[in-house]
């Protein structure tokens, strides 16, 4: 007899508590780390984040995985390796050290979030997903606040070493993953998934939208960030400071973000996320004032909520059965050219920085043009406004 909160939302809670503990940690002490111990430039940075999406490329694999073991017992297998990835970070300040570290943390994070999409996907109704989605944001944005404000303690005040704090963030997210593995029953979906690759030419607006989402993702999450410390010298207490205002952001509107795409639709939502990040992605470019700075990095990570349309959009088109394999194959999709993005525009960075932040205008504007061929109801058999295929292929 299973207790009340034994069940698939709660356990989905708990994952998105589990990834931020480790990842959240990770990312705002990456770049210090990185710049105060190892000595990074924007080249080495790139290759480290270039590296880091491998296996974000290598997600199709997924399915293969799945022959083995169900999907919730690798979800939470993935979430100990991201928290071991973490946990030995701060041990090996060096080029190769942190190269190799970064793509055992990568590979639990992204196998993770595959599957992390797949059962949501599996265990919410196409009616339910847009705010429970929206929840489930909410929830990791309210955990990434309590990390970042306890980094922030730890950083000033209590002058921590890095060693330390990233070694605590990895112990806990593996003590969250031994707790879901020991303390829930597995939850069956109600369509068995195919475990074979699927790759339907009725989905193409879909992978589209994934490829060029993951290109644009990259240009902020690596060179944002490191535009605050390398031009303009913020400390990684004052870069906590940032992730916080964009966390709590999320906590306080993800689900009713989740709502309103529900309410107005796929294509309106993201035509409202693109548009604003062409302008934000251009003023990038040409920024010269810290403040400024700090105001776009908040508001460019207001618009990641919208994301949850382009999931929402897949549910809606998609045959059951396909999702888990899907899920898979979208993510490498999204990370073709992430793999690439980093080192690539590594070396542009060196030569001009509002190059870099130019491209990202490009591909939101490709993003922005690709959102208009969504059909205003989504169903299978009714995937794009133009370039139909039969509904079988």
């Amino acid at each position: 007899m299973h207790r009340t909160w034994q069940n698939p939302h709660v356990l989905l809670v708990l994952m998105s508590i589990a990834m931020p503990v480790a990842f959240s940690a990770w990312t705002v002490l990456l770049n210090n780390f990185v710049v105060e111990r190892a000595g990074f430039t924007g080249v080495e940075i790139g290759i480290l984040q270039s590296l880091r999406e491998v296996p974000g490329f290598l997600a199709f694999t997924t399915v293969f995985v799945l022959l083995l073991l169900r999907e919730q017992t690798f979800a939470v297998l993935a979430l100990l390796l991201l928290g071991i990835g973490v946990a030995m970070t701060g041990l090996f300040p060096s080029a190769l050290g942190l190269y190799l570290t970064t793509v055992l943390m990568s590979t639990g994070f992204h196998y993770f979030e595959v599957l992390k999409q797949s059962l949501a996907l599996q265990w919410y109704s196409k009616a339910d997903a847009p705010r429970a989605f929206g929840k489930l944001i909410s929830v990791g944005s309210i955990t990434s606040l309590a990390v970042y404000a306890v980094l922030w303690v730890l950083l000033a005040p209590l002058r921590i070493d890095y060693v330390w704090i990233f070694l605590l963030a990895g112990s806990l997210c593996c003590g969250l993953a031994l707790f879901m593995w020991f303390g829930f029953p597995k939850f069956e979906g109600e369509h068995k998934q195919t475990r074979s690759l699927v790759l339907k030419r009725r989905y193409w607006l879909f992978y589209a939208l994934q490829f060029f989402s993951g290109a644009r993702r990259q240009i902020f999450m690596v060179f944002a960030a490191f535009l605050m410390v390398e031009k303009f010298g913020y400390s990684a207490a004052q870069v906590t400071t940032l992730f916080l205002a964009n966390y709590a952001f999320n906590w306080l509107f993800a689900e009713r973000i989740g709502g309103l795409i529900g309410r107005v639709g796929e294509r309106k939502a993201l035509t409202i996320e693109y548009v604003g990040l062409v302008v934000v992605f251009t003023a990038y470019a040409f920024v010269e004032n810290a403040y400024v700075a700090a105001g776009l990095y908040i508001v460019d990570h207001m618009f990641f909520a919208l994301a949850i349309a382009i999931k929402t959009y897949f549910q809606k088109i998609a045959s059951p059965e396909d999702i888990a394999s899907t899920a898979g194959v979208s993510f490498t999709i999204n990370h073709i050219a992430a793999v690439i993005i980093p080192a690539a525009l590594g070396l542009v960075w060196v030569v001009s920085h509002s190059a870099v932040f130019l491209i990202g205008t490009g591909f939101a504007i490709c993003s922005l043009l690709l959102s208009q061929n969504i059909p205003s109801r989504p169903v299978e058999g009714n995937e794009v406004v133009w370039g139909h295929v039969r509904a079988d292929a």
